[in-house]
């Protein structure tokens, strides 16, 4: 490697750090104020929650696979679309509790979905013959209490 080839790269380099990122700023900006609004800023249940929803869609995918049904983009599309609806709901329960001025209904919601997910998740390991700790079955039960309060 000569300094010409050194020079080049430096230079490259140095165009990249000279981009201009305002717009991916600006859609960083305005998806954390959707995100604020919608959901009353980003909280560890709500990551859970779409951890989850990945964990399920994932699965979910696998075992249609495993049992020889295959993939198909209607039933995926479906899929994210019925995400979409819970996640739909989680923001109508944020609403609701700063309607009421109350700290309860999304969260109740969202373990609600939570732990609907994770009966999708453990029947979707039972599909591709692996076994899940008991441990799941347990969380499950602990989230539909959870709701229940």
């Amino acid at each position: 490697m000569n300094i010409n080839d050194i020079f080049l790269k430096i230079s490259n380099f140095k165009l990249l750090a000279n981009k201009d990122y305002s717009s991916f700023y600006a859609l960083s900006g305005v998806t954390g104020g959707i995100l604020t609004y919608a959901f009353g800023g980003w909280s560890g249940l709500l990551e859970l929650l779409v951890i989850v929803f990945a964990v399920d869609y994932v699965t979910g995918c696998a075992a249609s696979v495993r049992s020889g049904k295959g993939l198909k983009s209607s039933v995926g599309l479906w899929g994210i679309l019925k995400k979409g609806l819970m996640l739909l709901l989680v923001f109508l329960g944020h609403r609701i509790d700063v309607a009421l001025g109350v700290d309860f209904v999304m969260n109740a919601t969202i373990y609600f979905w939570l732990a609907n997910e994770l009966v999708s998740i453990v029947e979707n390991y039972g599909r591709l013959d692996i076994k899940t700790p008991k441990v799941f079955k347990k969380v499950i039960t602990v989230l539909q209490e959870k709701n229940d309060e």
